[in-house]
């Protein structure tokens, strides 16, 4: 199977989506415990979520499971929350705390699979912002994510349903996190969160460079907007996700047509 599915538009825009495949190749299935075989830390149906929510937008999808390598973290394994619970680059417990693997991963395991599923999925979605930026002159990169509410392991309490990320602003313009920011703030039955528990992960942190006109900004979804349960078989709700997409539209499009403006303004 190929590491990545790329969908070209010709709008500033470029979603990453690092965390909703669910392919592991059988030999590495075969090292993993009952619990890991779940996949239970997917980010389940989020490339369903955003489908169509902006016209033109260019979509870069791992295809493969973060249980296999996670596409979000450095691929030199410096941790993103230095002193916080969270998950490696090839992750050995899942978002609970609890071991994964029959047979853990060895040095060697990871090389390969950085080699085979890491790097082929961020040379696409750095091509695919480099195309972006030529026609624009501008690219912003917004990371899509999901995640359960309740994770004690991770955090404290119930997460908000929007989590901004960028970096404490250093990913992106002022006025890109600041317009998502209001959208969320006013979005009705919602509750928002600017660089809290997430911050941006290692692609909002890397592609972030609005030195160059390449903006990256990304967005934490409480699964709870979307899915029916935040627990298997992990539900689509058709009903909650028609009123979440209609905010991410708000997002996106908003987005897209502040492009122009900040064109050069670095």
């Amino acid at each position: 199977m190929d590491p990545v599915e790329i969908k070209r538009g010709d709008s500033p825009i470029v979603l990453g989506l690092p965390h909703t495949g669910t392919y592991v190749p059988d030999e590495i299935a075969a090292k993993l415990n009952n619990r890991g075989r779940e996949l239970a830390d997917t980010d389940w149906h989020i490339h369903t979520l955003y489908d169509g929510v902006l016209d033109g937008a260019t979509t870069v999808r791992a295809t493969f499971h973060r249980y296999v390598i996670d596409a979000n973290r450095d691929p030199a394994g410096e941790s993103l929350y230095p002193g916080q619970n969270t998950t490696t680059l090839v992750p050995l417990t899942d978002f609970d705390g609890e071991n994964i693997w029959d047979v853990a991963p060895t040095e060697d395991d990871i090389a390969e699979r950085a080699k085979q599923f890491h790097a082929p999925y961020h040379a696409a979605l750095w091509a695919e912002l480099e195309r972006v930026r030529a026609k624009h002159g501008i690219a912003i990169l917004y990371d899509c994510h999901s995640i359960r509410s309740n994770i004690p392991f991770l955090f404290e309490g119930t997460l908000p349903d929007f989590n901004i990320g960028t970096n404490l602003g250093t990913t992106c313009d002022h006025t890109i996190e600041m317009l998502t920011q209001d959208i969320c703030a006013q979005a009705e039955g919602y509750s928002s969160i600017l660089n809290g528990r997430f911050k941006g992960g290692w692609t909002t942190r890397h592609y972030g460079r609005p030195d160059i006109n390449q903006h990256a900004i990304q967005m934490e979804l409480a699964q709870s907007t979307y899915l029916s349960a935040e627990a298997a078989p992990w539900t689509y709700d058709e009903t909650r996700a028609a009123k979440l997409r209609t905010h991410l539209s708000e997002i996106l499009t908003t987005l897209a047509a502040l492009a122009p403006a900040l064109r050069g303004k670095s």
